[in-house]
């Protein structure tokens, strides 16, 4: 049984298969640490990590090993970053920083040694201090998107820190990251509205969720939960998976007609918005009878090499006024089942651990992926760095049904020592950015498809996309 909704397809109630949890609202106070970690995760890391218990030690392992996660690492700011054709292109300076300074701060939580959180806090301050820009092609969404998100993440691990500048880097999150990513959500940098990929929205999507909790500003959480569950962009859930299959339970994920990196990209973004939100106490995991659990457990089932139905369609691409076109996808891309991202984890030990769900597929990916590394861990190219990574030690858990609602733990609002006596406790407006023509066909392909699997296998090679690009099954487009 076929079950269709999205931008181009006859909305329908999705089935009654899995029960889930009532989405609720977070409370009067926001959760600190609260976005993919909170204190009850970082003392659960800490605690199994010093009991020599598995897998977080084989976790904590990778997360060692890695070159970013070293005290010894020195932060490189610029004034302006670039991402994008025709650019001065230095991304890659930002990128490594993040990963290091978040690696550094999660190696600071769960070992209590200073040192790591000092490199953190000085990567972080360094940044926010010199940068003012990042700019680019179209591909500046996807930066300012995927690496506001990141770097949020890695300065609530530290925001508790004396000498962390917290307020000159909400100040640099606000004016540099935020905006071009609302900007984007509301703009799609001038396009139709189904010509830029999921992973565009949910990229705008995690940065604004991010952002918003950690400024403590409300209205920019509701933003991005409004946006997740009835934006008309391709990345709100019902768009970026149009088709349920009830009988199956699975949901086809819209670039699954694409390749099999981007929709990993997708999942894993998708993944990280829910967490984060789970933190606050929003159930996104749940919304609409579990919707990203079956388009998890599709694309899972698919990167595996496994038969899944597929759901033909076109979609309009171009820009509003301008050049247009459209292209059709017919069946499921090809995958080479080598193929892996830090993402699985999370996602698995949400619904199979905190919700006592069967999810097969993802249960089994994850264990072929354990134990993630994280950023630098899977290849040279930017795709490497897009997740945060280290889920085998961050989000491992017994198995504890939350039947009702997002259970966050405990808020940090009170400060503890950790064992080297570090200060903190271890464990606006935007302006339309209308696109050109030329300028609206950059998908981030200069760096992000050349994207390699730890294998060494080459998911596409030369910056060429398979331009089986996915629309919306049953319908015209809008």
């Amino acid at each position: 049984m076929l079950k269709f909704t999205g931008a181009t397809a006859g909305a329908v109630t999705v089935g009654t298969t899995i029960a889930a949890p009532q989405a609720t609202a977070a409370g009067a106070g926001l959760v600190h640490p609260g976005m993919l970690h909170t204190r009850t995760d970082l003392d659960r890391m800490a605690k199994k990590v010093k009991a020599g218990a598995a897998p977080y030690t084989a976790g904590f392992a990778r997360l060692t090993a890695n070159r970013h996660a070293q005290s010894g690492w020195t932060a490189n700011p610029q004034a302006t970053v670039y991402r994008g054709s025709g650019s001065p292109q230095n991304y890659a300076i930002l990128y490594n920083d993040i990963h290091a300074a978040y690696q550094n701060a999660l190696r600071w939580h769960v070992t209590g040694e200073s040192a790591y959180a000092d490199t953190a806090v000085a990567i972080l301050n360094a940044w926010s201090a010199k940068l003012t820009a990042v700019a680019g092609s179209a591909d500046r969404f996807l930066a300012a998107g995927l690496y506001g998100y990141q770097f949020a993440n890695a300065a609530e691990l530290v925001r508790d820190h004396t000498d962390f500048d917290l307020g000159r880097f909400q100040k640099m999150m606000l004016d540099v990251f935020c905006p071009l990513s609302e900007d984007f959500l509301a703009n799609h940098n001038g396009a139709v509205i189904t010509n830029y990929w999921a992973n565009w929205d949910l990229t705008a999507i995690a940065c604004v969720l991010a952002v918003g909790i950690l400024c403590d500003d409300r209205a920019r959480i509701d933003r991005a939960v409004e946006y997740f569950k009835h934006g008309a962009g391709m990345g709100s859930v019902k768009n970026a998976i149009p088709v349920v299959y009830d009988d199956q339970g699975l949901g086809e994920w819209v670039e699954a007609g694409r390749d099999q990196g981007h929709a990993l990209l997708g999942v894993g973004l998708m993944g990280t918005v829910c967490e984060m939100a789970w933190n606050q106490g929003i159930d996104l995991y749940g919304y609409d009878d579990s919707r990203f659990l079956k388009g998890a457990q599709y694309v899972a089932k698919w990167s595996m090499g496994g038969e899944v139905p597929y759901t033909a369609n076109t979609r309009r691409k171009g820009a509003v006024g301008g050049w247009s076109g459209s292209e059709s996808a017919t069946g499921a891309a090809g995958v080479d089942p080598a193929m892996t991202r830090p993402i699985w984890a999370m996602i698995a030990n949400h619904y199979t651990g905190r919700r006592g769900l069967s999810a097969t597929y993802l249960t089994r990916i994850a264990a072929r992926a354990t134990p993630e590394g994280g950023g630098g861990d899977y290849g040279p190219n930017s795709g490497g760095y897009d997740q945060l990574g280290f889920g085998t030690l961050a989000f491992t858990r017994d198995k504890e049904i939350a039947s009702v609602r997002p259970s966050p733990g405990p808020s940090a609002g009170g400060q503890s020592a950790n064992a080297d006596g570090a200060d903190a406790s271890p464990s606006a407006g935007a302006t339309a950015q209308g696109g050109k023509g030329e300028d609206l066909a950059a998908t981030g392909t200069t760096d992000v498809v050349a994207w390699t699997a730890a294998t060494g296998v080459t998911a596409l090679a030369g910056g060429l996309l398979l331009l089986r690009r996915r629309g919306r099954a049953g319908g015209s487009a809008q």
